[in-house]
């Protein structure tokens, strides 16, 4: 019974943050609608008038999305339609998390109560209810691995691709995955390493790329270039500064006025950003926890990816966010460490409420803060979010 009353009080919870939406856009100065809402209404509507959705600037995502969001542009309230599908895609990864808590615990309650974290958080309604598309991509994810729990291989590596496709980092989850799934197969080689290869994970492995093979392809039989450029090319060198938490924003804002005749580490340095979060995300971690845990590792995984991220909004939360509450189905964080757990907590949301209201100074008073606050504040969250992760880390070392 509690269950269902989680999941019905998130569904109301999202509707009235829609409605509230409504009524702060109409009303007042600061709209509640996320400018890539508008973004994605555009693109959408290029598409429906029969032109690339490439013609709206700034649309930089699978055409899927825009294809997707089509009946935004038959007018009227039809406008909400994308609200409207990611408010249920939000739900949909809610119910799928409950069904793979199910799998760590036989209590309801306890399930209902670690669920609730994604359900009832209003972080996650928020950027639901205001435009974002993250929730899209969610379903994605968690359908993966649920299916590869059910040991449906198949059904799970297509999810994983149309996951890729849709936002190119889950390709950090492919190598961890392979990895669980030696224990499924016999190996074709019984030596170092090569014993980890076998006919399970080879299926699965090809089954991912050829469903982003599949993909890709169509997108680019459609739109050329445009797509590859905007999708996948445009991220390896994008210098996005605003509403950034990462230690790299100062140094992007830094770099975007340049005429382009810097040197030194400067000249690349969107690009070197990849080889630390790369080695961690996608190999260190897999490596050590991948065969012991695979959700935790796939929480570790993510919440690494993103603080070493050069690029970090609000959303980006949501990426690790749908592994926590299996995550802490078995962590000492909510038991005999509980108050570390606290302590890791606060410290998360204090160092963001810090980065906040430098940028609050910034954006809404007109004060220049990138030297004296944005930065010791981009820093104090990095060193934070380190430490955390190391937390989470021994945590995971333990109780794996």
């Amino acid at each position: 019974m509690i269950v269902k009353s989680v999941v019905l009080a998130s569904i109301v919870l999202r509707l009235v943050f829609f409605a509230y939406g409504l009524y702060q856009d109409e009303n007042m100065n600061v709209r509640y609608t996320d400018i890539d809402y508008l973004v994605f209404s555009d693109a959408a509507n290029y598409v429906y008038n029969g032109l690339s959705p490439y013609n709206r600037e700034t649309y930089r995502y699978t055409p899927l999305l825009a294809w997707i969001l089509v009946p935004n542009s038959y007018g009227g309230w039809f406008y909400h339609f994308g609200k409207a599908v990611f408010m249920v895609c939000d739900v949909i990864t809610g119910i799928l998390i409950l069904k793979l808590l199910r799998l760590k615990t036989s209590s309801s309650n306890k399930s209902a109560v670690l669920s609730a974290i994604w359900l009832l958080n209003p972080m996650v309604i928020t950027i639901s209810t205001r435009g974002s598309s993250e929730s899209i991509l969610t379903v994605m994810i968690m359908a993966s691995i649920y299916y590869l729990y059910r040991k449906s291989v198949v059904s799970s590596a297509i999810w994983l691709g149309f996951a890729i496709h849709f936002k190119i980092y889950p390709v950090i989850y492919l190598p961890s995955i392979m990895l669980y799934l030696v224990r499924f197969g016999k190996p074709f080689i019984d030596l170092p390493v090569l014993r980890w290869v076998n006919t399970v994970n080879i299926k699965f492995a090809v089954v991912t790329v050829l469903t982003v093979s599949v993909l890709n392809g169509v997108m680019y039989h459609f739109y050329g270039y445009d797509f590859l450029y905007n999708s996948y090319l445009y991220h390896f060198s994008r210098l996005d500064h605003r509403h950034n938490f990462s230690l790299y924003n100062v140094l992007l804002y830094y770099k975007s006025s340049m005429d382009g005749t810097e040197t030194g580490l400067l000249r690349n340095i969107e690009k070197f950003s990849f080889v630390p979060q790369l080695a961690l995300a996608g190999i260190i971690l897999p490596l050590k926890f991948a065969r012991r845990d695979l959700v935790s590792n796939l929480f570790l995984q993510t919440f690494a990816f993103v603080t070493f991220n050069k690029v970090i909004t609000s959303q980006y939360f949501i990426w690790f966010l749908i592994f926590l509450p299996q995550y802490l189905a078995s962590s000492a964080l909510v038991r005999a460490r509980y108050v570390r757990g606290i302590v890791v907590l606060v410290l998360w949301v204090a160092t963001q409420a810090l980065w906040l209201y430098f940028a609050y100074k910034l954006e809404f008073l007109g004060e220049s803060t990138f030297d004296n606050g944005l930065l010791l504040a981009s820093c104090v969250f990095f060193i934070s979010n380190c430490w955390i992760l190391r937390v989470f880390i021994d945590d995971t070392d333990t109780t794996c």
